[in-house]
């Protein structure tokens, strides 16, 4: 497990480990109880301070990806509660998106196309160029 580190990218380091691992978390790569590296192993591993590892570990915990056991480490939660719930909420913004489209008079079959276009990696956008 390692996770790329981007230092042109503008968000801080903490956050994208922090993203990295939600993501693994989420798609079921690092799986319930599983324990994560130790502070210190991540820290040299990706050649960055034991504080921003420490710093991702807490907000991972606090927003339910993780939990930790004294002495023993931090450990993966059982996240389908928040797999659910993130689901839950991208359906609820790509129904408002549908609506704003259709506000601006984009038709159904149009949506359609861009979904079937961004499904194979592309954008509904490349047949027109």
């Amino acid at each position: 497990m390692l996770w790329n580190i981007d230092f042109r990218d503008k968000r801080p380091i903490y956050e994208q480990i922090v993203s990295g691992m939600e993501g693994e978390i989420l798609r079921g790569i690092l799986l319930p109880d599983e324990p994560l590296p130790s502070v210190r192993n991540l820290a040299m591993e990706l050649s960055i301070n034991p504080n921003t590892i420490q710093k991702a570990y807490r907000r991972l915990e606090a927003d339910g990806y993780t939990y930790s056991v004294p002495g023993r480490g931090s450990f993966v939660s059982d996240v389908e509660g928040v797999r659910n719930m993130k689901k839950r909420e991208m359906l609820q913004r790509i129904t408002a998106l549908i609506l704003e489209a259709k506000q601006l008079g984009i038709t159904e079959k149009e949506i359609t196309s861009a979904i079937k276009g961004s499904s194979k990696g592309g954008s509904s956008d490349d047949r027109s160029k």
